[in-house]
């Protein structure tokens, strides 16, 4: 008499005769659009440091043109706004699967002292927007171009 097996679907593939593993299919379904979050936006990843004149930030924004990149600065709180704009896809073309994230990203954050806005350097190079906030007694509010 043969022995009773309990099934657990949660363990590998390798006892089905399809060579896909059963948590894969899981996988392909949340990296399809239909899955995502509606309106989610890319995240803005930082890095702060300081020295005795200066906070240096580094923002991880990655395929974004400079120029849709905005960077306000007032007293102590440091802004950052960016768009990631998703590109035209052929006619002939059809989604497989999307990981990428699109829309605007957008990152506050207040510093430990006030920043001078006069003399705020920014620079947007190989995605990272890179920050000098020279420190101040007291702030104003200034905008700062990306170059």
């Amino acid at each position: 008499m043969p022995a009773i097996a309990r099934f657990t679907p949660f363990r590998t593939a390798s006892r089905f005769e399809t060579p896909a593993l059963f948590d894969d299919l899981f996988r392909n379904f949340a990296l399809s659009p239909l899955w995502r979050e509606p309106g989610s936006a890319p995240d803005v990843c930082l890095d702060v440091t300081e020295d005795d004149k200066a906070f240096h930030v580094r923002a991880e924004i990655p395929g974004v043109n400079k120029d849709d990149i905005d960077v306000s600065v007032e007293g102590n709180q440091v802004a950052i706004t960016a768009e990631l704009k998703q590109e035209e896809k052929k006619k002939d073309e059809r989604e497989i699967f999307v990981e990428r994230r699109y829309g605007k990203a957008y990152r506050a954050f207040m510093l430990p002292g006030d920043v001078d806005g006069e003399r705020t350097e920014a620079r947007y190079d190989k995605g990272v927007l890179m920050l000098t906030l020279p420190k101040k007694g007291n702030g104003g509010a200034k905008r700062i171009a990306v170059g």
